[in-house]
């Protein structure tokens, strides 16, 4: 009897994945040239064990993503510049902000010749191998499709933007020097810093590491930590105005850097509440873009 309820609680927990919804935004609702899907929890190397529905919302927030799919923006070969950016949106480890923090920027990298692709990972729900080996995934699928994409595997970078940043330094650091993004741009990044000050952070953590995370979990996966003289070079960016993620743990990431002698550059805009990438109404967008490109130019002259 006890096989037998083995045997059928198996089945139904197949039956259950394999009813599971998969959702994607349409390339109409990206903007993106191309939707590659990737590997799922049956596929991947580690599971996040959620069962429900991938959910979508009007805004283009997706939730409970259990698979993993790249949107592609190929830059037009009249003014592309050899670059790519592997670009992974934010939403504080609860959700995926995919239009604003993923879709408009890929867009904009897009229209200056960078070739980009968005990763649509999926959620942690505690296991945060499973995150940071989608964001990988990404990077090593571009560059294994550089030659299609017409772009020099050797100027790859990321970019990500609040829990995207956070998971963009994560995965930079799970990397072998050898591996890791030519150059990063963090945008109001959920580094780390004091957590247990910052009710929004204790929430991104637990949602990463679980909910029985201790302080040296936190302490250990709190990016200014991890930086050696080995980080990639890295653009930051935040505004003072951040009340979400607070601005001092960009600075703290920026001294990090400083202190190991890596490369990097800090915007510190006055002015602009958490999650202005993508907003062209933000009093700051333009400079901001423009920060963006001077930082690509420059790197892409850079050995």
């Amino acid at each position: 009897m006890k096989q037998i309820l083995t045997i059928l609680l198996s089945l139904a927990v197949a039956l259950t994945a394999t009813a599971q919804k998969r959702v994607v935004a349409t390339l109409e609702q990206s903007g993106a040239d191309e939707i590659v899907h990737y590997w799922d929890n049956s596929t991947a190397p580690h599971s996040n064990g959620i069962t429900d529905d991938e959910t979508i919302n009007a805004r283009l927030d997706m939730s409970q993503t259990s698979s993993t799919d790249f949107y592609i923006y190929k830059a037009d070969p009249k003014v592309a510049t050899g670059q790519g950016v592997v670009v992974i949106p934010g939403g504080g480890y609860y959700k995926l902000s995919m239009q604003y923090d993923g879709f408009k920027i890929a867009q904009y990298l897009r229209s200056i010749g960078v070739t980009a692709i968005v990763v649509k990972y999926r959620l942690p729900n505690g296991v945060r191998e499973v995150p940071i080996e989608d964001a990988i995934a990404g990077l090593r699928y571009m560059r294994e499709q550089a030659e299609v994409f017409g772009i020099d595997p050797q100027q790859v970078g990321m970019l990500g933007c609040s829990a995207g940043g956070h998971l963009t330094s994560l995965a930079t650091h799970a990397l072998a020097v050898a591996e890791r993004p030519k150059f990063n741009i963090l945008i109001y990044p959920s580094t780390g810093g004091d957590v247990w000050s910052n009710y929004r952070l204790q929430n991104c953590f637990e949602r990463l590491l679980g909910k029985w995370r201790t302080q040296v979990d936190i302490e250990n996966n709190s990016c200014e930590n991890l930086v050696t003289p080995d980080t990639p070079p890295t653009l930051l960016m935040h505004t003072h105005e951040d009340t979400t993620v607070p601005s001092t743990i960009t600075t703290n990431y920026y001294k990090a850097l400083k202190r190991h002698g890596v490369r990097s550059a800090l915007y510190l805009y006055p002015a602009g509440a958490h999650g202005w990438a993508g907003h062209d109404e933000w009093h700051y967008a333009e400079p901001a873009k423009r920060a963006i490109a001077d930082w690509l130019e420059i790197e892409k002259n850079r050995k």
